[in-house]
């Protein structure tokens, strides 16, 4: 680790760790954003129009043949930095785990207070009637998901044109003001309005680990640039 980053993370018992989809490549799951040929040879529409209140409802089959190709991993494990942050948490040091990621890996590896800004593919409901669902309702079927009344099984993700649980976004506001340390890693906070949380910190150190340059960099205290799991794989 880091000789400044280690100093920080041993003189604090009171850090908070707000993270992105870079968390989860290093665990083989890529940013959906990125683009390759065979992308664009399947599919007509870009991920923000699949991945879309509206599109879900007149297009669910295609929504879900998009959902399974590219958003679900289940075979995927917990990496370093996964495993450094449960660490960091089972330590006495680590307060929260603030992400937007869906895949469930931080919970998997072992953190337990995480706040998952953008939902989880390991919860889905019908709705219909509500009842709950695990990940294998989705992976178990082809084509439109439905529960046994009938109605259309949905992820609990927040999807484009959705609003973000305010209960999550409280609970994430309040974590990060009472921080000592804030770590922002793996994202490029240019995603709103998870990436305006970071408004609210006013603790003693920000500190920003991320592979390119972020909107952040500017007033952090320290700036790391690199693979997440690499660079907290010692904490």
């Amino acid at each position: 680790m880091d000789s400044a980053l280690k100093k920080w993370v041993n003189d604090s018992d009171n850090l908070v760790f707000f993270g992105g989809a870079g968390v989860s490549c290093e665990s083989g799951i890529p940013d959906f954003r990125s683009t390759d040929g065979l992308y664009n040879q399947t599919w007509r529409w870009p991920p923000e129009e699949i991945l879309s209140h509206h599109f879900f409802w007149e297009n669910t089959e295609e929504f879900y043949r998009f959902y399974r190709a590219k958003m679900l991993y289940p075979d995927a494990q917990p990496n370093a930095a996964h495993k450094a942050l449960a660490s960091l948490e089972a330590r006495g040091k680590l307060r929260a785990v603030i992400t937007q990621n869906i895949d469930g890996l931080h919970q998997a590896a072992g953190s337990r207070n995480v706040l998952e800004l953008h939902g989880s593919v390991h919860r889905n409901h019908c709705t219909e009637c509500g009842k709950p669902f695990g990940l294998d309702a989705i992976l178990s079927c082809d084509g439109v998901p439905r529960c046994s009344c009938g109605g259309v099984i949905k992820p609990d993700v927040v999807l484009y044109e959705e609003a973000l649980d305010q209960q999550v976004i409280s609970r994430s506001m309040r974590a990060i003001a009472q921080a000592d340390v804030l770590i922002v890693g793996g994202t490029s906070l240019n995603v709103y309005p998870a990436a305006g949380l970071l408004r609210y910190f006013g603790g003693r150190a920000l500190i920003v680990i991320n592979k390119t340059p972020t909107p952040a960099d500017k007033g952090a205290t320290l700036v790391l640039q690199g693979e997440i799991g690499k660079i907290l794989g010692e904490a």
